[in-house]
């Protein structure tokens, strides 16, 4: 489990890479201050561990699952990466909820200045809709962001100067390409709900309108 707070920027050093999988090396610094094999590390809101590591820099491998569902495939020599430990049990917990398990891959389509912020505009398939809300959290390469606006296909979400400097997604452009992890809690309840709705269909359980008339419709 992380936070969605990037601890540091670190820098892809090694690839070995084959038709859909890879070995990843990965300069650092603070995310090695304690490290252990078999150690949970967030690259780019991609949940991997940690199989060999020194003082400068660690190791990953990337399967076939992972290789294909995020954006991973798409690194180089020298590629920036956002980094995070798992959580610990007496840290502040300062984002959202964040597996590290990325839903889908989102396309930048726009990016503008508004006083001190960057707006950012990115798309995700309509499948997803569901699972995105107004002033809901979304994790974007890692990221703990706010979704401020919303349509069937895509979210904007609002960067400060201290995201910028402190993540990859200042470097980002147009185009661009990022890893989108949904609300977990969000995820949650959909299934709870899908689940209630079938149950309710055959046993006459829970349904939407049941939780309607008993003051749970605008939850």
């Amino acid at each position: 489990m992380f936070t969605g707070i990037i601890e540091e920027i670190g820098r892809i050093n090694g690839i070995k890479k084959s038709s859909s999988s890879m070995e990843l090396s990965i300069s650092a610094n603070n995310v090695l201050r304690d490290a252990h094999i078999g150690d949970s590390i967030s690259v780019n809101g991609v949940c991997l561990t940690v199989t060999r590591f020194t003082d400068k820099q660690f190791q990953v491998d990337v399967m076939p699952e992972t290789f294909e569902a995020t954006t991973l495939r798409k690194l180089t020599i020298g590629s920036k990466v956002n980094l995070e430990r798992a959580m610990s049990a007496n840290g502040r917990f300062g984002g959202h909820f964040v597996n590290g398990h990325v839903d889908c891959v989102g396309l930048i389509k726009d990016m503008k200045q508004v006083e001190n912020a960057i707006y950012v505009d990115i798309s995700f398939p309509k499948e997803l809709q569901h699972l995105f809300i107004m002033k809901g959290s979304v994790a974007i390469d890692g990221i703990s962001l706010t979704v401020f606006r919303i349509t069937e296909d895509s979210l904007t979400v609002s960067l400060i100067p201290q995201t910028r400097g402190d993540t990859i997604l200042g470097e980002k452009k147009i185009g661009d390409i990022v890893n989108l992890e949904c609300d977990v809690m969000a995820k949650y309840f959909h299934r709870f709900y899908e689940v209630s709705k079938e149950s309710s269909s055959t046993s006459g359980g829970i349904s939407y309108d049941f939780l309607t008339k008993n003051g749970f419709g605008n939850v």
